[in-house]
């Protein structure tokens, strides 16, 4: 049972709950410092003043009063209204990483909520009653604001819920949540929608999923390597000591590690004309690692924000409700961006790799990795598809932070827009792991070309593992299939048996 205490959250044990199924609940110091805060709140509105959220209008029209007999209304009609999201539905885990940081950044206390609404979030969560939630409609100015809303629906009995992988009205995911309609109380609908957690929850799943591709990029590239009977040279530990970036160097050694003992190596010591290789060989350690440092710096943000509190106002036990703008996504906007860029080069490198394998020029090996080539046409499409989600991922990797589009009558007159480059990191995550996976079967194909030689202990255990689900190419075949169990086989994490795990 992970305890939720609003500052402890890693990515580690994000993942164990939304991933692995680990249920969640609030911390007892959570709940004390909800209690405080939640007092903060009564006091101020007893005292009969102007509070923002609480007994004021919304952004343009924070300067509209709302007497005491509307407040209520005034925090459902906010939920109804902000649910204005358009577009296919989020995934479930992205739905179920929403819940949990949600829940985690109200149980600091300074969002003045009770503590019944946040532990009606964790419910569904343990429940796996997740919100349906339309991808499309944050600017990501005060957070998500659209997708936050459509996350809080359920809880007033509205709007829709997965269950079981089927959608259904909302009161039949609170029952089974044990749960009934919440009526939110003054400060509760802006609490609950007022933060980055959208995009949070896409960036934590992109980093997670990016540690896994940047250690697959380097198994992988180490099979292509061999299979193009490269040099492990570059991979020279004494090279990447004369630039010691943490990633390069990370890198490198992996790569040298897995090329070891090979006799494909060993076959072309001598005689072999080429001097050096190509980048996409030779540089491996250079760009993987510097995708590797980009990586680690947005995780250290994430984790950042991910424990943060993104509402507004903010509520201080000294009794203080302060107006700000810790909402804004500008940090994940940024955040999203770069990691965006950072994994398209390692799709893109990964499809030169590809491309050196099936061109016969370089590699000398059959063309497009086909025997009987012409009849066959082997490997041609595959690296064609690589190419289109490469060209694509180039697309998708032009920041969305410098766009910024004024809303709510121009008070709100420059956002992040960091669910927009979120969305987008999300389908180069995707694409990148396709990527690898083509260059996968290619690298295997090369080596059963190289026959009888050998490849390095790691390397011939990586393609026993690949030809136990996919078998060699000797003719031609439907080939999405196995792509797509290429692509399985490596989100299964087996990387990890050979690559370190930083």
């Amino acid at each position: 049972m992970l305890a939720v205490d609003g500052r402890t959250l890693t990515l580690e044990s994000f993942a164990s709950v939304v991933r692995e199924g680990e249920r969640a609940s609030l911390s007892e110091d959570a709940r004390e410092r909800i209690r405080r805060g939640r007092e903060v709140v009564e006091t101020a509105l007893a005292r009969g003043e102007a509070i923002y959220g609480l007994n004021t209008g919304f952004g343009d029209l924070a300067n509209v009063r709302i007497p005491e007999d509307k407040l209520l209304d005034l925090q459902e009609r906010l939920i109804l209204s902000h649910a204005a999201g358009v577009g296919e539905p989020l995934s479930e885990e992205v739905v179920r990483g929403m819940l949990l940081l949600r829940a985690n950044t109200l149980a600091r206390g300074h969002s003045g909520v009770r503590t019944e609404l946040v532990e009606a979030l964790l419910e569904l969560l343990n429940a796996e009653v997740h919100p349906v939630i339309p991808a499309r409609g944050s600017v990501g100015a005060s957070g998500d604001l659209a997708p936050l809303a459509h996350l809080a629906l359920p809880l007033l009995g509205r709007g829709e819920v997965w269950i079981q992988g089927e959608t259904r009205p909302a009161p039949e995911g609170l029952r089974n949540a044990g749960l009934e309609p919440l009526i939110l109380r003054p400060k509760e609908g802006l609490a609950l929608i007022n933060g980055t957690q959208a995009m949070t929850s896409i960036l934590a799943l992109a980093c997670l999923d990016g540690r896994r591709i940047v250690r697959q990029a380097d198994l992988v590239g180490a099979l292509s390597t061999d299979a193009l009977r490269g040099t492990d040279a570059a991979f020279d530990s004494r090279i990447h000591r004369l630039r010691p970036h943490p990633g390069q160097q990370a890198s490198a050694e992996n790569l040298w590690n897995l090329l070891q003992g090979s006799e494909i190596r060993e076959s072309h010591r001598t005689g072999d004309i080429r001097v050096q290789d190509p980048y996409c060989l030779r540089c491996m350690p250079q760009v993987h690692g510097a995708a590797r440092d980009v990586l680690g710096d947005v995780a250290e943000k994430v984790v950042v924000e991910m424990n943060a509190v993104t509402d507004n106002p903010l509520v201080f036990p000294e009794g203080d409700l302060i107006s700000g703008g810790n909402f804004h996504g500008e940090p994940m906007a940024l955040a999203a961006d770069s990691l965006a860029v950072a994994l398209a080069e390692i799709g893109s490198i990964s499809e030169r790799r590809l491309e050196k394998l099936t061109n016969e020029a370089f590699s000398g090996l059959p063309p497009f990795l086909a025997p009987d080539a012409g009849v066959n046409s082997g490997f041609m499409i595959a690296q064609v598809t690589a190419a289109s989600l490469v060209s694509e991922n180039k697309i998708l990797a032009h920041p969305a932070a410098v766009d910024s589009i004024p809303t709510s009558a121009d008070k709100e007159d420059h956002v992040s827009m960091g669910m927009t480059g979120a969305l987008k990191l999300e389908r180069i995550v995707d694409h990148v792991q396709k990527i690898l996976a083509i260059e996968m079967l290619a690298a295997a194909q090369g080596i059963d070309l190289l026959r009888p030689l050998r490849s390095s202990e790691p390397l011939e255990a990586l393609h026993t593992e690949i030809r136990s689900r996919v078998p060699v190419w000797e003719e031609d075949r439907q080939m999405g299939p196995d792509l797509r169990t290429a692509e399985e086989l490596l989100r299964s994490g087996l990387e990890e048996q050979w690559t370190d795990l930083t």
